[in-house]
This record gives C-alpha cells, sequence and structure tokens, in this order.
C-alpha cells in the first residue's frame, strides 16, 4: 500500500495529484470572495441569516458549523482518503464522540497497547455506564484474539497502529477482513476504529484497508508544531458521519478557528516532515540498539538485529516509512536500576525535552509510566516503568545522538 498513489481532491478540480501536492493544497483553495492565496480565519461566534430560519450559504452558529473548520475538516478526511471528516476539541474528544456509538450494554474490543487517556476514558466513563470493554492483542494474533474476544454485542473493534508506546503494528486489513465476517451489536458488522496519530496519512491510509474511521490527536504529527490542541476522525461511512456531526455540535468540543488554521497550516509541510521525521528516528534507533547499556528498542523500521520489530515486515507492508516514534529501556549499569537510569536519561538531556505529547518539529521524551500512561498503572495495560518514548523531531540526527549518548552515559 504507497500512501503517495494518485487521488483527486484538490480545490475543485478532479486533477489526479500525488499526496504531497495534496497535503498542499487540500482545505488551502484560495479565498472565494478576495482570491486570498492564505484562506482567513473566519473568528466569529454566529453569522447573519438573510432571514428567518434562512441561513446564509448554511452558516448558523460556529459550534455547529464554521468555514475555517469545515476547511479542515475536508483537508484530512482527502488525505486520508474518507468521504468526511469531523473535527474537535482535542483528540480525547474525538475519542469520547467516537466511543459514544456503543451504548451501554454493548461491548468493544481493544487492542491491548493504547494511549493512558484512551484508557482512561475506557475504564474510568464507559464501564460505569455498562459499556463491556475487552483487551486483546490485536498485533501478535489478530485471528485469534479477535476469535476469543469478539461476540454479538460487540460494537467497535478499536485499535492503535503503531500503537502508545510499545510500539506494536497491527495488520489492519487482517483486521478488517475478520471483522467482515462478524455479526455484532444490532445485528451489524462491529465498526473498525483505528487511532493513527503515530502514523499520519503521510505514511499509513487505514481506509484504504478496511478502516470505518480513522481518528487523530491533530496536536500531534497533524499540527506539527507543538502550539494547538486538536482532534479530528475521518470516515466514509455516511451514517457514521452522521452520528458523529451530531454528537460534535450536541456535546459542542468543538476546536476554535485559529486552532484550525494552525492545523490547517502544518499540513502543508506533513509530507517532508514525516520524512524527515522518519529518517533520523532510524538513525536514533539504530544508535540505540548499538549500545550495550541499552535492554530494549522498539521501532518498526529496525529489521534485523537484536532488537528487530516482531511486526517490522508488517510495518514495511503497510506503512510508507516506520515513522517518528522510538521507545527504549536502558539496562541497569553501574549499580542503578533500569527505573533510576530511565530517569536520568529524561532529566539529563540539552535537546530532547521533558515533555508529554509528540509530533512537534522538536524532539521529545518522557517516561510513559509515570506520565501520560499513568491512568493504566497497576493494570493489565500497565507499561513497563523503565520504558523511555522518544519523539524524534526534525533535528540534525549528529546532533540528537549525541544528546542521547551523553544522556545515557551519565544515567
Amino acid at each position: 500500500m504507497d500512501p503517495t498513489r494518485r487521488q483527486s481532491g484538490v480545490g475543485r478540480s478532479e486533477a489526479e495529484v500525488a499526496f504531497e501536492t495534496l497535503a498542499v493544497h487540500a482545505g488551502q483553495e484560495p479565498d472565494e470572495a478576495t482570491g486570498a492565496v492564505a484562506p482567513p480565519i473566519v473568528q466569529t461566534s454566529t453569522f447573519a441569516q438573510e432571514g428567518v430560519g434562512r441561513p446564509r450559504a448554511g452558516w448558523e452558529y460556529a459550534r455547529t458549523g464554521n468555514p475555517t473548520r469545515a476547511r479542515l475538516e475536508r483537508a484530512v478526511a482527502a488525505l486520508e482518503g474518507a468521504a468526511q471528516g469531523i473535527a474537535f476539541a482535542s483528540g480525547s474528544a474525538a475519542a469520547a464522540a467516537i466511543a459514544e456509538l456503543a451504548l451501554p450494554g454493548e461491548e468493544i474490543v481493544v487492542g491491548d497497547d493504547v494511549y493512558g487517556g484512551t484508557y482512561r476514558l475506557l475504564e474510568r466513563v464507559l464501564r460505569p455506564r455498562g459499556v463491556v470493554v475487552r483487551y486483546a492483542d490485536l498485533a501478535a494474533d489478530p485471528a485469534g484474539s479477535l476469535a476469543a474476544s469478539l461476540t454479538e454485542r460487540t460494537r467497535l473493534a478499536w485499535l492503535e497502529t503503531p500503537t502508545n508506546p510499545l510500539l506494536k503494528v497491527v495488520d489492519i486489513a487482517a483486521v478488517a477482513g475478520i471483522l467482515a465476517a462478524a455479526v455484532g451489536a444490532r445485528g451489524e458488522r462491529p465498526l473498525l476504529v483505528v487511532d493513527s496519530t503515530f502514523a499520519t496519512p503521510a505514511l499509513q491510509r487505514p481506509v484504504a484497508l478496511g478502516a470505518d474511521i480513522v481518528f487523530h490527536s491533530a496536536t500531534k504529527y497533524l499540527a506539527g508544531h507543538s502550539d494547538t490542541v486538536v482532534g479530528v476522525a475521518v470516515t466514509s461511512r455516511s451514517d457514521v458521519a452522521a452520528q458523529l456531526r451530531f454528537l460534535q455540535n450536541a456535546i459542542g468540543a468543538v476546536p476554535g478557528p485559529f486552532d484550525c488554521f494552525l492545523v490547517l497550516r502544518g499540513l502543508r509541510t506533513l509530507a517532508l516532515r514525516m520524512e524527515r521525521h522518519s529518517a533520523n528516528a532510524m538513525v536514533v534507533a539504530r544508535f540505540l540498539a548499538g549500545r550495550p547499556d541499552v535492554a530494549l528498542v522498539r521501532y518498526p523500521g529496525l529489521s534485523d538485529g537484536r532488537f528487530a520489530h516482531p511486526q517490522a515486515r508488517l510495518a514495511g507492508r503497510q506503512m510508507l516509512r516506520p515513522g517518528g516514534m522510538v521507545s527504549f529501556v536502558p539496562a541497569p549499569a553501574g549499580g542503578r536500576t533500569a527505573h533510576a537510569r530511565a530517569v536520568g536519561v529524561c532529566e539529563g538531556t540539552r535537546i530532547f525535552t521533558l515533555a508529554e505529547s509528540l509530533g512537534g518539529v522538536e524532539s521529545l521524551l518522557e517516561l510513559p509510566a509515570v506520565m501520560t500512561h499513568a491512568s493504566a498503572a497497576g493494570s493489565p495495560l500497565a507499561v513497563p516503568e523503565a520504558l523511555i518514548r522518544l519523539s524524534v523531531g526534525i533535528e540534525a540526527a549528529e546532533d540528537l545522538v549525541a544528546d542521547l549518548g551523553r544522556a545515557l552515559d551519565g544515567a
């Protein structure tokens, strides 16, 4: 599967264009009123109407719809090869709206490595309301795991790929194929939900592989500059889009126009940034894999050596590039435990910034067990206490390697 394959959707034309071209132009058509090449930010809460019950061009109230938000929704849908996009105030808000598609008494099958905020939503919001949540290893054995987990009440199958923070890779097409033959809640096939935040449409196209809903924390790679918080879901199912759009308006967790503008601006360099993120991450992963004081490296691009990724071949087939995320565990050394060294590394870098989040142009690192995934502590989804997650930025690779080397030497 090649994410750069030709497809239509630039402006009002039906020209067949490459992904790189689409990223620059989708949703970025010149302003209809003035021809401005940089479309205006429509910073308003409401819109004048032509008469009672006669909104001008369909615009009524900014929670229900905004032209800048509509551009973002159209852009991400085009990049994912989906029919419709629905934007939310954050990735977590997008996840919460999607989760509303499962009613009390229905079930969600979830991959066994997910963002801590998703785990918190599932366990502390949905489960108390009567939604049954089952976790399954969808990376190692999707067929066996789904066979043991799907029931006549399953409404959603929910996965990340690559996963956060263990960087497992799940065969989206295989999961979609299994679900195609399943009968779940309401006598319907369960919906396949893919969180593709780590991959972005520049590297992976879940809709083309059978996903019903794809969503992103657009805060991360789509925006790319650590300066906004937005979520976006896309789908080609009109019934699902109608439900999500209703929830978007009814619940009201929508992004402001300026936040939408920041993501739109980030999308224009998405293809270029993902090339650099992936290239730098490969250099960093190989550097870590070559150090004797590192006990584990997880990166989908490592296909050989002692830390070869178990799904490297799948990643090579499903993704254009392996992405910018790397996770690793330091080995005990110098009388210090792996956890103590992990803390030392996180507090000892100069270029990598110790912070939650990911996907910005700058490199970040964190200790998920006590930061982004603290909500899973003590559960079967708990993260190893010494695991460090790197978001490898677009700086010079040699500087990033030197920074990590100094931190490891001092930890």
